[in-house]
This record gives structure tokens, C-alpha cells and sequence, in this order.
């Protein structure tokens, strides 16, 4: 045990003299400079091989190969980068994130020490890993043309398209958990948390998906019978978000209780719960997101849910729901792993990975199409 936890406090110890404090994040209205400056400054740390490894065409459709499950990954990840690449690479991370998605993604990446303790994998083991989690650009980073970034691992992927010195596009956006809580209790359906270890472990307590598990509650509670009627689309929760992985999310029927049919009250609870998601961010991006929405009509957004209606993480019972409109599609899922392993995306209906508005440079410019 003392080996395990040892691996764990390397590992973090190593990140935390790498990595920017989220105190230290970076004024938001120079977002666009900030992240063209971020790029420019990794990409000159890397050598010849690494920056081959790391950097694609923008049409490239390695673009939309993407998936938040333990895998191999294309780009280069941080456990191939130097001390001084990793401050590179985390320092452009921070440019398209809040204090709270940063601190989100150094939540995620460390679970991974978690996993192995309780998956009993070795120090070592390269499959739980809170180094392997890749970055890729694609394009050439420039104030003007298009160029696009993106940082995955185990249930993180994170995207974003700038141009003409704009951040058009910051979607998919997945965020996943596992454990969703981490408390020793044998008496939880998760059997994981009887393994005495998860006493000493210094994760223990930490519930990282918190906010978007007890909003959600909370709106569920104060719906009347008739407004649950359409807010419960099934009475057994979905094993996964519905969209999955897919390039093109969609889903045929938009169900649920609409925000127009929400008391006052609930529409509070309702805008907290679309918050916890937006804020995620950059402020600047979280405002264009919520610009976005109020322009198609906050009226149009819909709170459909699936499953058990109690929150009880890590007891075998499952829940869904999702926030889901004319552009935007929000996904929680949380049914795996004895209902203690959270999965949540963003979704931009109208531009995920920015493609609908490339397309449209495209055809406004003399380049080829990506």
C-alpha cells in the first residue's frame, strides 16, 4: 500500500509544480490572444518528432476521433513531455477553461491513481494512467485562419476551433467520473468502496460531478405530478449517453418538461443546473454559449429524466437526464459501476467541433473543404 500511495503522491506532487494554479488563470478578455500565444509557445517546445506527433491538418478527420474510454490516442501525452512542455500544454488548457473546469480536469486526471488502487493494478500500469491523456492541434495556429485543439484522455475530451482570432467553437465538452464518490462503506452496492485501502487513500470524500448530480435533484423534487409526467421520458435509466461518441449528435424526439412550463422557481433551479455545465469555461466562452441560447429561446430548453428518482451514489440504482434544445444537448449519465460512475457532454447541435461554421468559411474562401 505504501508503494501504491507513493506512486500517487509522485505522480501528483509532479503535476503540482507543473501546473498553473487556477489562481493564477489568465484575464478573461484576452482569451483570443492568450490562446493563439498558449499554442504558439507548446508547439516551440516540442522537437521535430514530438511536434509530427502532435499536430495534424485541420481537415484531417483524425478531427473527430474521439472517445472518453481508456484507449490509445493519437497526439502526445504528457507522460512524453519534458517538465517545461507539460507547463505548455496545461497553460493552453487554461486558456479555454474557468477555475472550476480546470480544477475539473486535474480531478479526472488524478482518479486515475484512484483506479488503480482499487482496479489492484500496478504503479506502473499504463492502462490507469494520469499521464496518458494526449494533445492535439490541428492546423497552424494564426490570428486569422482556422486552427483547432484538443486535450483526451480516460473521461475527459475537450475541443476547441479558433478563427480570425474567435473561439467559434468549444464543443464536444465530456466530463466522466469513477468513481463518482470515493467513501469507504461495505455496505454500498459498489464493492469497490469495502476494499479497506480506500481509508488511506488521500482522494477519499471527494465527490467531483457533485453540483451536477444534486441540481439536478433538486429541480427533479419540486416538479408536480404533471410536470413529471413529461419530465420522466423512463422509468429505467439509459446505460450511457445516448449520443455516445458519435461525430453528429442527435437524438429524434425532443421530450421533457419545457422551461416555459417551469414556476419561477423552478426555472432558478433549472438555470443553476444549465450553469454548473456553462461555467466549466472561460467566461467569455460560457457567455457566448448562454448568448447563443437566450437568441434560440431559453423557452425551448427541456429537462427530461430517466430512472431512479433518489440519490443515492454507488447503490446499484441508476439515473439520466438531460438538458436538450434546438442547439444544445446536455447529458448526464450515471448507471455503470453500481450507479457510482457519472458521464456528462456538452453538445452544440448547430457547431459542434465548429464544422457547420467551417463549412461555411470554406465556402467563402479559396481553400478546399475540410
Amino acid at each position: 500500500m505504501k508503494y501504491l500511495l507513493f506512486g500517487w503522491l509522485l505522480t501528483t506532487t509532479a503535476l503540482a509544480q507543473i501546473a498553473p494554479s487556477p489562481k493564477t488563470l489568465p484575464l478573461q478578455q484576452s482569451l483570443k490572444d492568450e490562446m493563439l500565444e498558449a499554442a504558439t509557445t507548446f508547439l516551440a517546445t516540442l522537437s521535430p518528432e514530438q511536434r509530427k506527433q502532435a499536430t495534424f491538418p485541420l481537415n484531417d478527420e483524425e478531427r473527430y476521433n474521439w472517445h472518453f474510454v481508456p484507449r490509445e490516442r493519437k497526439g502526445l501525452p504528457l507522460k512524453q513531455m519534458s517538465a517545461e512542455q507539460r507547463k505548455a500544454a496545461l497553460t493552453l488548457l487554461k486558456t479555454g477553461l474557468s477555475v472550476q473546469g480546470y480544477q475539473r480536469v486535474m480531478d479526472i486526471m488524478d482518479t486515475e491513481n484512484v483506479l488503480r488502487v482499487i482496479d489492484n493494478r500496478p504503479p506502473n500500469d499504463t492502462y490507469r494512467d494520469p499521464d496518458n491523456f494526449a494533445f492535439t492541434i490541428f492546423g497552424e495556429p494564426a490570428a486569422k485562419d482556422p486552427w483547432s485543439w484538443r486535450i483526451e484522455g480516460h473521461h475527459l475530451s475537450l475541443h476547441f476551433l479558433s478563427k480570425e482570432g474567435k473561439v467559434i467553437a468549444q464543443t464536444p465538452t465530456f466530463f466522466g467520473i469513477n468513481p463518482a464518490i470515493l467513501e469507504y462503506d461495505p455496505k454500498m452496492a459498489d464493492k469497490r468502496m469495502s476494499d479497506e485501502r480506500v481509508k488511506t487513500l488521500p482522494q477519499k470524500g471527494r465527490q467531483i460531478l457533485k453540483q451536477e448530480t444534486e441540481r439536478a435533484f433538486a429541480l427533479l423534487k419540486t416538479l408536480d405530478a404533471d410536470q413529471r409526467k413529461q419530465a420522466i421520458v423512463a422509468a429505467v435509466a439509459y446505460p450511457d449517453i445516448v449520443t455516445t461518441n458519435k461525430r453528429k449528435a442527435s437524438i429524434e424526439k425532443m421530450e421533457g418538461v419545457r422551461l416555459a412550463d417551469m414556476k419561477p422557481d423552478q426555472k432558478k433551479l433549472f438555470m443553476d443546473l444549465l450553469q454548473v455545465y456553462l461555467t466549466n469555461y472561460r467566461i467569455t466562452l460560457a457567455k457566448q454559449q448562454m448568448d447563443k441560447l437566450e437568441k434560440d429561446g431559453l423557452d425551448n430548453l427541456r429537462f427530461a429524466w430517466a430512472g431512479d428518482l433518489t440519490p443515492e451514489l454507488g447503490e446499484g440504482k441508476g439515473w439520466y437526464y438531460r438538458i436538450h434544445g434546438p442547439t444544445i444537448l446536455i447529458e448526464y449519465d450515471n448507471t455503470q459501476t453500481n450507479a457510482n460512475h457519472i458521464h456528462t457532454v456538452v453538445r452544440d447541435l448547430t457547431n459542434d467541433f465548429g464544422e457547420d461554421l467551417l463549412l461555411e468559411h470554406y465556402r467563402n474562401s479559396n481553400h478546399s473543404k475540410p
